[in-house]
């Protein structure tokens, strides 16, 4: 079994993994069934505090909950007994359980996966728990069925650059987990981008998504690495010199963001040909938040992360199907995985 928690993290990839090899998810709730002390049990068996978990295992000699003996009867009794603070309940398949929840501060999830289930297509980004992913890069063509946000081809290259930035701050109708998908640059590999977008006039911009307006006020020059850069040495939650949402919204290139000369020591970059990281430390509160900017010859040769990657871009639980259509499927969502 697999254990993946998505919270305020001190780990660049902005996510914790533990691994309990021979161990089924039905195999671990149940043998939490009936505990003394749920809080240090879920301690010692995770390494870490999971925010509401122990409510289910608190509940059971409360309301004499029973053993569950399958999935669908587990899947009952956290509906009905766990703690969450979202409008999701726990979503919880024959190999999984994903749950979405609030502290108060930000969203968070947390996902239970067996072993023989963590396929490369939903997994492979929240399995991994090293620092950088892997470079190298294979031919232009990938394929993927997520729904992202693409801008107007900006040359006419077969090649596409995909932006995937995971933060705490709300995307503007919701919560830092209502994501809305990777936003999309046709026509163009990394290494060209910079020098597409200083063509950009405001009034294409204006039309833009957020995320592709911030890439395109950092941006400075023909090298796209030097806004990613600039983006790192950005410093805390709310940096100084944000750009202003309704200036970019608007499509105006605002003055470059005041950025620090150096970027924290803890915040790391990672540039290759194919594929540019940042993992921005902003405080021993919030952790990390991410941005990858990768194109279709970076995910040709690794499909898994790339593919898992926009999948956390349109939807917090990586089994979403489609995952930009959370609402029309959230009927079968309790059910899949």
């Amino acid at each position: 079994m697999l254990f993946v928690r998505r919270w305020r993290e001190e780990t660049p990839l902005g996510h914790q993994v533990v691994a309990r090899p021979g161990v089924s998810v039905l195999d671990w709730f149940r043998s939490g069934w009936g505990v003394d002390d749920p809080e240090s049990w879920i301690q010692a068996q995770l390494g870490c505090d999971v925010y509401g978990l122990e409510s289910i295992f608190e509940r059971v000699p409360e309301r004499e909950l029973p053993l569950p003996s399958t999935m669908d009867e587990l899947r009952l009794l956290l509906v009905e007994h766990l703690w969450v603070e979202s409008d999701d309940d726990p979503r919880v398949g024959p190999h999984s359980v994903r749950v979405r929840t609030n502290d108060d501060e930000t969203d968070l999830a947390y996902y239970f996966v067996d072993d023989e289930a963590a396929d490369d297509e939903h997994w492979t980004f929240l399995r991994s728990g090293t620092w950088p992913l892997p470079a190298g890069a294979g031919d232009a063509g990938f394929d993927h069925d997520v729904p992202v946000r693409s801008v107007a081809p900006l040359g006419d290259d077969p090649d596409t650059v995909f932006s995937v930035r995971i933060s705490y701050q709300d995307h503007g109708d919701g919560t830092n987990l209502d994501v809305d998908g990777a936003v999309v640059f046709p026509g163009v590999t990394v290494a060209q981008l910079g020098a597409r977008l200083s063509e950009v006039t405001d009034a294409v911009a204006a039309g833009w998504p957020f995320d592709a307006q911030l890439l395109r006020a950092l941006a400075t020059g023909d090298d796209i690495g030097v806004a990613l850069s600039r983006f790192a040495r950005m410093q805390g939650y709310d940096p100084p010199g944000w750009p202003d949402r309704k200036d970019l919204t608007a499509g105006r290139r605002t003055a470059a963001p005041a950025v620090d000369a150096e970027p924290h020591e803890r915040t790391l970059v990672q540039q290759d040909a194919h594929i540019i990281q940042v993992a921005r430390y902003i405080d021993d509160f919030w952790g990390f938040d991410q941005w990858f900017l990768f194109d279709s010859r970076w995910a040709a040769a690794h499909p898994g992360p790339a593919r898992s990657l926009l999948r956390l871009a349109a939807d917090w639980d990586p089994l979403a199907s489609p995952p930009a259509q959370a609402g029309e499927a959230a009927a079968d969502h309790s059910r899949a995985g």
